[in-house]
């Protein structure tokens, strides 16, 4: 069985800026390296990684891919580029970054910033439209229904851009209203064949802690499957911001039991767990 964690996270708070931590839990206020990852952490299968941007600046994404370049395990890099200075994206992608093969898509922490569409800023839709014809993907990391309303926007102004909900743009609870609306415009969104959804950060998302299974996450995971469909979905870790809500191990446990109630077919499952992620972020092909 391979497996691709499209979703990992590394910070070095000596050395680089995190405004978010600063009134983050006291578990994630801390450096986190590759190295409490490797061995043993990682589930018993052919295992590798794509490290995903922390914080909105040049040095974490110069760093994740310095480590990425150090990592075997490591297939790729969704890094961070100033979206609000065209100029600026133009040649970091013609010069600082052209020859690095690493990285495989960008981000920008959308949930942080105060105005919902700010995606949607012409100077923003401009970088976007730079990131497409370099054959990038944008990772969108959205908690609400205003994001996803931006996103629909945004497909339309940029209907070839590649774009992926992480953490399927935290799904509410099944039994709310909220659930009704975010389940309704996660299926509009599916209607662009460009759009993708990671399965990732669910557990920290449901508030349990510890506790939470995958009875927690099953109902919100069989809606993603049915919009986006077999060929469209991929499953991310989300270390370290998961150990919020329980270990690595747990974090996949439940999500490999989730996908057992779900998926019957083995050739669909390696599909969400490998080979979606291989064509979405051009990885390369990893082998048992």
């Amino acid at each position: 069985m391979h497996i691709i964690d499209t979703h990992i996270h590394i910070w070095d708070v000596e050395k680089i800026s995190y405004p978010w931590l600063e009134g983050a839990p006291a578990l994630l206020n801390r450096t986190y390296t590759l190295e409490e990852l490797n061995g043993s952490k990682k589930p018993k299968a052919s295992w590798a990684g794509v490290l995903v941007q922390a914080s909105n600046n040049r040095e974490d994404t110069v760093w994740m891919l310095k480590v990425a370049s150090q990592q075997d395990w490591i297939e790729g890099v969704v890094g961070w580029l100033p979206l609000m200075e065209p100029e600026k994206v133009a040649t970091e992608l013609e010069s600082s970054y052209a020859k690095q093969s690493l990285l495989k898509g960008v981000r920008h922490l959308i949930h942080d910033e105060i105005d919902p569409e700010w995606l949607l800023q012409e100077k923003v839709i401009e970088s976007l439209k730079l990131i497409e014809k370099q054959g990038l993907s944008y990772d969108f990391v959205g908690v609400n229904a205003a994001h996803l309303k931006t996103a629909l926007k945004l497909s339309e102004k940029i209907p070839g851009l590649k774009m992926i909900f992480d953490h399927c743009n935290q799904p509410p609870n099944p039994n709310t209203q909220e659930f009704a609306l975010w389940s309704d415009l996660m299926k509009q969104a599916s209607g662009n064949k460009n759009f993708y959804a990671k399965i990732s950060g669910l557990g920290t998302a449901t508030g349990k802690g510890e506790a939470w299974g995958a009875e927690d996450i099953v109902h919100g995971v069989g809606k993603v499957l049915e919009y986006f469909g077999e060929d469209r979905c991929m499953c991310g870790g989300d270390w370290p911001v998961s150990l919020l809500a329980g270990s690595y191990q747990h974090t996949w446990g439940n999500y490999l039991s989730v996908f057992d109630q779900l998926i019957s077919d083995e050739t669909v499952l390696q599909k969400i767990l490998a080979k979606n992620a291989m064509n979405f972020y051009n990885l390369k092909n990893i082998q048992s």
